[in-house]
């Protein structure tokens, strides 16, 4: 529908009704998406972020581990020389000089 827009008949515009709203919901919608995709960056950079923290929670999770098991299997060695060292002084205090001997041996061989 066109309609005459002014109050002075000498100065007459003629346009759409409509047009201006159009275009201003227009901006309105565009800034709305640039909005959004601004915030879409910036839930993507925070994802990207939470990638590498994770990445690096992991990688010291396996060193973690590995250290732990490292720590385990010198325990276990330790305890076995310590019960040979208790044994040879049991032995010795028994005068048990072959079972001394046999002790002493392979608590040789472990420390080697």
């Amino acid at each position: 529908m066109i309609y005459i827009d002014g109050h002075c008949p000498q100065t007459v515009t003629v346009r759409k009704k409509g047009t201006r709203g159009t275009s201003s919901m227009s901006r309105r919608i565009t800034s709305k998406m640039v909005e959004i995709r601004e915030g879409q960056k910036r839930i993507e950079e925070g994802q990207k972020e939470v990638r590498g923290t994770i990445k690096e929670i992991r990688k010291e999770s396996k060193k973690l581990k590995r250290d732990t098991d490292l720590l385990t299997k010198q325990s276990a060695a330790n305890q076995l020389r310590l019960d040979l060292m208790f044994e040879i002084v049991k032995a010795r205090a028994e005068n048990d000089s072959a079972k001394d001997a046999r002790l002493t041996q392979t608590l040789r061989e472990l420390m080697a």
